[in-house]
């Protein structure tokens, strides 16, 4: 048994990156994140989107294991629409300045922006209403173009 090498408690060594061995798990993780690439037909969609000024493309995606649904906006008039949502809280109007500052248009879409969005949850979506939501491109795990409609029957 090399020292230092954790073993179980029946003496038997415990091979490296079996679960014991943190460091080793952790930089595959990291490489593995640091290696992921966004899909390129996704970052097309999103770049239209703000290339056109159009915010009729509804989509639907899986992130993290949550599913978003809803149309996609211009990163412009997303910000622009939190801002004045911020602005008419009593409470949060002092944080609409931070969306009030223009969008870095230096190369692809990074993120998506959901407007009148809900996060799909059994049978219903959150809010009922339809919300405000920024995903990064690159946590997307699945999408599909269209977003779904909800019934009470």
């Amino acid at each position: 048994m090399a020292p230092g090498r954790p073993e179980t408690s029946r003496g038997v060594p415990v091979p490296a990156g079996s679960g014991t061995d943190r460091p080793a798990r952790a930089s595959l993780r990291i490489k593995s994140v640091l290696m992921s690439k966004p899909d390129e037909l996704l970052m097309d969609i999103a770049a239209r989107v703000e290339s056109a000024q159009s915010s009729r493309m509804s989509l639907t995606v899986v992130t993290h294991g949550a599913v978003i649904t809803g149309r996609l906006a211009p990163e412009s008039v997303w910000r622009k629409r939190v801002s004045e949502v911020l602005t008419d809280s009593a409470e949060l109007s002092a944080f609409s300045a931070a969306f009030d500052a223009p969008a870095e248009n230096d190369g692809p879409p990074s993120h998506l922006h959901f407007h009148v969005a809900r996060i799909l949850q059994g049978t219903m979506g959150i809010p009922e209403t339809g919300g405000m939501y920024r995903v990064a491109i690159e946590d997307v795990s699945a999408w599909t173009v269209g977003d779904f409609s909800y019934s009470d029957h």
